[in-house]
């Protein structure tokens, strides 16, 4: 039996699942501790409900990521408007050594996990289900690949890479706040690691309104009609360029290569943001420059909600019973990918990323889009920076990798490892 959920209800109940974890992050420290995101605690609570109706009832609940979709492209709109080029440019050593990781990172999800199974006796492609396929490419990369390798001998290829792509959803958003804590505490100087003096809600991790100036950081509030206007004002520009940005999308796409949908947003915002001070308008008599329609507190607030509400969504859309079906090989790949990922950004991305809380704030970010996906990065990074202080380069460089890059080059080395692989199966 399917009980089938519209965009309405499957919001509302991702609202819900939100709600519940900002309530269990008020309560569990361990959550507190952690720097865990209340989209994932919460969501966790209704994947595991859907799990039990599964399994007691043979009920399956079906929702509808119409409006999750929605949330995303605004998120990455956001994001898009952060992308001023001076900071940019303040961080291309790190992108370098981001690009650098990634390629290490990706070649290494493939070769584990196939070492894994040929020493296990499985069939060799079962790690490629598992490796790169479904941990930095995610479900997406896991459905558009299952066809090739089920071509290629491996039945059931599509389930393996959900399941395993599922597996690394929640394992990303799990073990990177915890990791980038532990590093903050024990590899940082004490000024360095010490929580912000005011005090704070650990429930809006990753709600909470951040910008680069300490005012990004401010608590009021405001009830007054400019206040009122200032959001208004912040969500018609992200709605306006998230409409400009599905055309950008359709022309990318007429190049025939393939990039993430919220890729034309992102980048449209990125162009306005850095070429709207070009431009001046009269107000009150007076020529200012455009930029000045830019209020970028109020846009990343938005933004943020947003990422907050498609986490959750996605959360409770996980069907955890997949992971169920899993043989022995798949669950020791899937466990050994979460390790390497843990030692590797401990051991080896922090000390190249600069050995500071800016890398400790990276290293929250890789292990997000390393296991899950850009917004789970993006939620990891903000819990962390929540619960001690906001940094921009981070926000900055891990969605450009992210959408710039990660599936470019996920997609290339995924190519060579088939490639190579017809030759010995």
């Amino acid at each position: 039996m399917t009980i089938e959920l519209d965009m309405i209800q499957t919001t509302g109940i991702g609202a819900l699942a939100l709600i519940v974890g900002m309530v269990l992050t008020r309560k569990v420290a361990f959550l507190q501790k952690f720097c865990v995101p209340s989209p994932v605690s919460g969501g966790i609570i209704f994947s595991l409900i859907s799990l039990a109706l599964y399994g007691w009832f043979h009920v399956e609940i079906s929702f509808d990521g119409t409006l999750k979709d929605v949330f995303m492209l605004a998120f990455f709109t956001c994001v898009g408007f952060q992308s001023d080029l001076k900071v940019i440019k303040q961080g291309g050593k790190l992108l370098v050594i981001m690009l650098a990781l990634l390629i290490v990172i990706v070649a290494m999800q493939n070769l584990m996990p196939i070492g894994i199974s040929r020493l296990m006796g499985a069939h060799p492609l079962i790690g490629m289900a598992s490796g790169s396929i479904s941990m930095t490419g995610g479900h997406g990369t896991a459905g558009g690949f299952a066809s090739v390798l089920e071509g290629m001998g491996l039945q059931g290829a599509g389930t393996i890479g959900l399941a395993a792509a599922t597996f690394g959803l929640i394992a990303g958003s799990m073990i990177g706040g915890p990791l980038a804590e532990r590093i903050i505490r024990t590899k940082l100087k004490h000024e360095q690691m010490q929580p912000q003096d005011e005090e704070i809600d650990p429930a809006m991790a990753g709600i909470e309104s951040d910008e680069a100036s300490p005012t990004g950081r401010t608590k009021r509030v405001s009830t007054n009609e400019q206040e009122f206007q200032q959001y208004a004002k912040a969500t018609y520009c992200i709605i306006l360029v998230m409409g400009g940005g599905t055309i950008l999308s359709w022309l990318f796409a007429k190049t025939g290569i393939t990039f993430p949908p919220y890729f034309g947003a992102l980048i449209l915002a990125a162009i306005v943001r850095n070429t709207i001070g070009f431009f001046s308008y009269k107000e009150n008599g007076e020529w200012v420059k455009a930029d000045k329609l830019l209020d970028m507190e109020r846009i990343i607030s938005v933004g943020n909600i947003c990422l907050s509400m498609f986490l959750g969504m996605a959360m409770i859309s996980l069907k955890l019973w997949e992971l169920q079906s899993l043989a022995l090989p798949l669950i020791i790949i899937l466990a050994s990918q979460v390790l390497m990922i843990a030692l590797f950004t401990y051991i080896v991305a922090f000390p190249l990323l600069g050995r500071d809380y800016d890398a400790a704030v990276l290293c929250a970010g890789i292990c997000g889009f390393g296991l899950g996906a850009t917004p789970n990065a993006m939620a990891n990074m903000s819990a962390v920076c929540y619960k001690y202080h906001y940094t921009v380069k981070p926000f900055l460089i891990v969605p450009i990798i992210g959408a710039m890059f990660a599936d470019l080059i996920n997609t290339g080395i995924i190519t060579l490892f088939l490639n190579l692989l017809k030759e010995s199966i």
